[in-house]
């Protein structure tokens, strides 16, 4: 298990007046990177997501292992836009998003700059092409992060996964006749604050999830007391050209109920 501590609390002020040029200075980099394709493209977020969750006093604990020796699809769920700094610490991810995602200021700057997949949900032809972009990516062997719920939860429960995306890995297979990846679950659970365990109800104080306002999310958890949240690891699953997606991500949505389940149970237990 490891775990990142957080600095001391900060005032509001303060912590904007830290984040903010940073950022203005690591997005230019960034760009750079992406660009020219420059290796610093994978490894600049990921510095740059430690440095914004340390800021934050988010301390990160990490249960299991990923398999890197394939490239993976990684199916998580999905509860706050805090999710993407946190699994950005891990190493290099890049994400499928909501195309709406990448209209959004600044939020969708910095997607762009993680080099994430958009998807038109509501398109059938939008879906193959992302599903193809995916499977491209695969082929490159980056790691690829799906929200499998489809939308954001209340971080108390997980949603059904959804498997239509999961055919971007079947593409990857066909593309090649010696492709090999695997879908490895990964849960996310919110499962303190100010070193006390969160109720229920203090759950909603981290999600986002519904037709919740970003800015005073983002203010209640800039200002709030610092979060632990633990990041589970599932056994990954090989998908080969027999697999059944379906079955496949019925496993991987279990894999995270029941990691979700004893992350909340043995959430007293995690030391601060």
């Amino acid at each position: 298990m490891k775990a990142q501590g957080p600095t001391r609390l900060l005032p509001l002020w303060l912590r904007l007046a830290v984040i903010t040029p940073v950022t203005l200075v690591g997005i230019p980099l960034q760009w750079l990177a992406v660009k020219f394709d420059l290796r610093a493209a994978a490894i600049i977020p990921v510095l740059y997501h430690r440095f914004l969750c340390r800021v934050l006093g988010v301390r990160i604990i990490v249960r299991g292992e990923r398999d890197a020796k394939l490239p993976a699809l990684i199916l998580a769920n999905h509860v706050s836009w805090l999710d993407i700094p946190v699994m950005s610490t891990l190493g290099p991810l890049s994400f499928i998003a909501k195309t709406e995602v990448g209209t959004w200021p600044v939020v969708g700057l910095l997607a762009r700059l993680q080099r994430s997949v958009f998807i038109d949900r509501t398109r059938r032809s939008a879906t193959a092409r992302a599903n193809a972009a995916v499977a491209a990516r695969l082929g490159r062997g980056d790691a690829i992060v799906l929200f499998a719920e489809g939308t954001t939860g209340d971080g108390t429960r997980v949603l059904p996964f959804r498997s239509s995306l999961v055919g971007a890995v079947r593409d990857a297979l066909t593309a090649s006749a010696d492709a090999r990846v695997v879908l490895q679950p990964l849960t996310i659970t919110y499962i303190r604050r100010g070193g006390l365990p969160l109720s229920q109800a203090e759950q909603a104080e981290i999600a986002w999830y519904g037709d919740m306002d970003l800015a005073p999310h983002l203010k209640g958890v800039m200002t709030g007391a610092p979060i632990d949240v633990c990041l589970t690891w599932g056994e990954a699953i090989l998908f080969d050209a027999s697999t059944d997606r379906k079955a496949a991500t019925r496993l991987a949505e279990k894999r995270v109920r029941e990691a979700m389940r004893a992350a909340r149970a043995g959430r007293g237990l995690v030391k601060a």
